[in-house]
């Protein structure tokens, strides 16, 4: 690893774990809409909602990596439904947003990657749509790559190239850090860069697939690995 000049890191259950947060804000949102625009809430129930998210993904196939489309989409698509016009789209995603990107980081996350920042240039890559402004570690890097900045979701080989532009070396000298075995590492290897799987579970690797450069439990595991404090 003596010749990597760019990391590339996944943010969503790498750094932070999404689904509770995902969950909470969504709930947050349905409450909100049943107080603000209840007759949202009377036609569609959250189970309903998650049908039209599916209508959705598969009316806009060509945009389904842009997370943040999708949602103004059916939130859209339920509120003039309902009888309302398309004013309150933006007032509902911000309701979202904001508790979306109310994460909690992994301690071992911070130190790591300003060891890691001293050394080597990082990129943020995601197929979501953290703000990494809000969340508050926007500083800790160099660019921020996401599936609708890039026009593709991991681990299409789109978003990787732009990665490894972003950071200004080659695919060989990237090491891309995630925890998904197929998103991050597979994806990654097939564009041709480094790869580190983050495996704080204890989960197998998948049978058949080729395994990582790199396995860890965390991100403070790297820093250390490659010569940075971490914790």
């Amino acid at each position: 690893m003596n010749d990597i000049r760019t990391i590339t890191v996944d943010l969503d259950d790498t750094l932070w774990e999404i689904h509770p947060v995902i969950k909470r804000a969504e709930q947050h949102l349905y409450a909100w809409l049943a107080e603000n625009y209840p007759r949202i809430t009377e036609m569609y129930d959250p189970q309903d909602m998650r049908e039209v998210r599916s209508q959705v993904v598969v009316e806009f196939a060509d945009q389904a990596h842009d997370l943040s489309f999708l949602r103004r989409t059916v939130l859209g698509r339920v509120g003039a439904a309902a009888g309302y016009n398309a004013d309150f789209i933006d007032d509902a995603f911000e309701v979202f947003d904001t508790i979306r990107n109310d994460v909690d980081i992994f301690p071992e996350v911070v130190p790591a990657l300003e060891a890691l920042g001293e050394r080597y240039v990082l990129i943020a890559v995601t197929n979501g749509n953290a703000s990494l402004a809000r969340i508050g570690i926007e500083h800790l890097f160099h660019d921020f790559v996401t599936a609708a900045s890039a026009g593709a979701a991991k681990p299409a080989k789109q978003i990787f190239d732009v990665a490894v532009r972003a950071g200004g070396a080659t695919a060989a000298q990237t090491l891309h850090v995630g925890d998904h075995p197929e998103y991050d590492v597979n994806g990654a290897r097939e564009a041709g860069l480094r790869t580190a799987w983050v495996n704080r579970d204890g989960a197998r690797w998948p049978d058949n697939a080729p395994s990582p450069d790199i396995e860890i439990v965390h991100i403070g595991e790297l820093a250390r690995l490659l010569g940075g404090d971490g914790q």
